[in-house]
């Protein structure tokens, strides 16, 4: 029998901006419930939650960590994430199965850009939230400025529930509105003194308390009508209500700590065990199917995978939610989206890299398992004769690609795999193999989620790789008309080769009216795979060319346009009419006429001003307002038209259309610019035509490769 009931386990997600104190304050909750006997540091490289190689070496998390702590009677799972943008598909997937967030602000910082980005995946999925202000023991801690960004963010739902006596170094004291009690706490932190509050302090207290009362009372008629009956509520009704307030995004509470002196975190741990919600007091899963899944312990067994991390020596573990029903070790389960049978061999809880072995878990715990060989990331799966399947996590695009390589040949398969186990691991991180590009292509989140990648391909799979520039996929269209013909005739004995064809190509644009100058005898419209359309006419009258020679000139056209004659790009927005030709009655066939058609399009082609068009993309920076100058002068320096600024919050969000091109190194420039307080966005806008300098310089470069091509070795 699991040793918590479904009331009993709590889910709290640990939030905020890199360098708040996640990690540390962590730390102290597995400390506070005796699960450790040492608080470890971030500066020692020893903290429960950073334990990977990578984490220590670079000092800050980068990996979601599953962690427990039993805290009066309540069994409380804690997933420490990162605080960096770069890894925001581990926040988002660790707020999928979280029942509460508790969002670490940091005193010294305020509200920093990570932190609003952060706060719109916590709206969406409508997570009850604590905010704690941390690092109050800092000697630049400004605790009220902190708490006036907050609500401006925030809104007015942030309810101050504790305030510091005092800031800095000498911080020991707390302030609890709710409980109306001074926490004095040790020099080395801990268990605190409980003291009544000082005179000095009482008016503010009382003030912040009425403040905490009504703000609970208002969300409920039932409260109200007993807060203006008794100016007070009794700690049953602030617990109910406050449990509710959260639940509904009502409220927002905050908290004191500092994770560094291990003060505060006994109370944040108390109010989530005795207040916030557990998964069967929120409002139940709904299936794609639109069925409710009620969180009960009883009810059929259905799990979600939330993250998968590949072990070396042991395989793939899969981190899960228990939405419904009691696992066991040994059970069968289906998978709904692969239709496999999985088979439950062992269950374990998680203490950052260490498994403990369980026999089961209940509805709304959460737990891991190994070796499931047909199931992933974002999979539901339940017992057998259901058919649930509960929403996927849906992760946000990236805004950085390069180009992969194996540092030594031969070991592109090898590559392949290695690529293969990181998608498995990071639905966030995406590859391509381009074969327009003829490279392999990683679409990821930033400079740190590309440095992650490939410090896993070099350490885990022992395989050298280079980044390179990728190819930027250009297009080519014309400017104006032009005609040309081609003759292809060819005699080798026996049966020839004949055909002659011509043409007319235009620009095409949508609402082009037909030809008039040619009798249209068909016309077929053709969007293209990369974008734009073909418009293709037969024009041919007298029987020039007989009809069944028309797809093969077609194919001819179409050939040449996915390799066009500038750059060898694909081809885009143009309208070809084939108006005359010339056909025998034995040489003539398919192959002739394809290669004609071909011929005559490429050099029809070069003759109606070829322009090159490049990709254009739509960037948004959101960033401090003393800062926003220099992202603009960057902008500008990378032939970007810098279109406005706008306001998100209390940052300022830099509008821009910036060419493909440029984008290279932007990541990093503007992590330097900012001293990583902004962050980025992008999303392709259109084609355009590239300057005539460039333009230039990209067909030499071209012709140049192609000569090359030919040289024999």
């Amino acid at each position: 029998m699991a040793e918590f009931d479904t009331s009993h386990v709590k889910n709290i997600v640990l939030l905020g901006h890199a360098g708040s104190g996640k990690t540390s304050l962590a730390e102290c909750m597995l400390f506070e419930a005796g699960i450790i006997t040492r608080r470890g540091s971030i500066a020692e490289r020893n903290t429960v939650a950073d334990y990977h190689e990578l984490e220590q070496e670079r000092g800050n998390s980068i990996f979601s960590k599953l962690l427990h702590a039993r805290w009066q009677g309540y069994k409380i799972n804690i997933i420490d994430t990162p605080g960096y943008d770069d890894f925001v598909g581990e926040v988002i997937s660790a707020l999928r199965v979280a029942d509460t967030g508790v969002m670490l602000l940091n005193g010294a910082a305020g509200v920093e850009v990570t932190t609003d980005i952060i706060w719109q995946y916590t709206e969406k999925f409508r997570t009850p939230m604590l905010f704690a202000v941390n690092k109050l023991d800092d000697e630049n801690a400004d605790f009220d400025k902190t708490v006036a960004e907050a609500k401006a963010h925030f809104g007015n739902k942030v309810a101050v529930v504790q305030y510091p006596l005092q800031t800095g170094p000498d911080f020991n004291a707390i302030v609890d509105v709710l409980k109306m009690t001074l926490y004095r706490f040790p020099n080395q932190g801990g268990k605190p003194e409980k003291l009544p509050i000082p005179e000095s302090e009482k008016e503010k207290a009382e003030q912040l308390h009425r403040e905490l009362v009504e703000a609970v009372a208002v969300n409920d008629e039932t409260l109200m009508e007993h807060y203006l009956d008794r100016g007070e509520l009794d700690e049953d009704e602030m617990r109910n209500g406050l449990r509710q307030s959260l639940i509904n995004h009502d409220i927002f509470p905050l908290f004191c700590v500092s994770a560094a002196k291990d003060m505060g975190s006994g109370r944040i741990m108390g109010f989530i065990d005795n207040v916030c919600p557990s998964a069967n007091e929120m409002p139940p899963q709904r299936t794609l199917a639109g069925e409710v899944l009620p969180c009960d312990a009883n009810g059929p067994a259905c799990i979600f995978i939330y993250k998968t991390v590949s072990e070396s020596h042991v395989g793939d573990l899969s981190f899960f939610k228990v939405y419904s029903g009691t696992i066991r070790a040994g059970m069968e389960l289906e998978n709904e989206t692969t239709g496999v049978s999985e088979k439950i061999n062992q269950l374990f809880l998680v203490e950052g890299n260490k498994r403990i072995p369980v026999n089961e878990l209940v509805a709304g715990d959460i737990g891991a398992t190994l070796k499931l060989k047909n199931t992933h990331t974002n999979n539901t799966l339940h017992v057998k004769g259901r058919n649930y399947e509960l929403a996927p996590i849906s992760f946000p695009p990236p805004n950085m690609t390069v180009a992969v390589e194996p540092a030594r040949k031969g070991e592109e398969e090898k590559l392949s795999q290695a690529l293969h186990q990181l998608r498995e691991e990071d639905p966030t991180l995406l590859v391509e193999v381009s074969p327009e590009l003829h490279q392999t292509l990683i679409h990821c989140q930033g400079d740190m989620h590309l440095a992650v990648a490939k410090w896993k391909i070099e350490h885990n799979h022992k395989l050298d790789i280079r980044f390179i520039k990728p190819r930027i996929a250009y297009r080519e269209t014309i400017r104006r008309m032009a005609e040309s013909s081609y003759r292809h005739k060819k005699q080798s004995g026996g049966a020839g080769q004949f055909a002659e064809v011509y043409l007319r190509i235009d620009p095409w644009y949508e609402g082009m009216p037909d030809p008039k100058e040619f009798t249209v005898r068909g016309r077929e419209e053709h969007i293209l795979g990369w974008g734009g359309k073909l418009v293709f006419y037969n024009c041919v009258v007298g029987g020039a060319i007989d009809q069944r020679f028309l797809p093969s000139i077609l194919k001819g056209v179409m050939e040449k346009m996915q390799e066009g004659p500038l750059t060898g790009s694909y081809v885009r927005d143009v309208r070809v009419c084939v108006y005359d030709g010339k056909m025998h009655p034995v040489d003539s066939n398919d192959i002739s006429f394809k290669i004609a058609g071909l011929q005559a399009f490429r050099h029809a082609f070069q003759q109606a001003d070829p322009q090159i068009l490049e990709p254009i993309y739509h960037v948004e920076v959101i960033c401090p307002d003393d800062v926003t100058g220099a992202v603009m002068g960057d902008l500008q320096t990378r032939r970007a038209m810098v279109e406005g600024i706008e306001s998100e919050g209390h940052f300022q969000k830099v509008l821009g259309r910036v060419p493909l091109a440029e984008m290279d190194g932007f990541s990093s420039t503007l992590r330097s610019l900012t001293q990583g307080r902004a962050k980025f966005r992008s999303s392709f806008l259109e084609y355009a035509p590239v300057p005539f300098d460039l333009q230039r310089r990209l067909v030499d470069e071209y012709a140049k490769t192609v000569k090359e091509e030919l040289v024999p070795a």
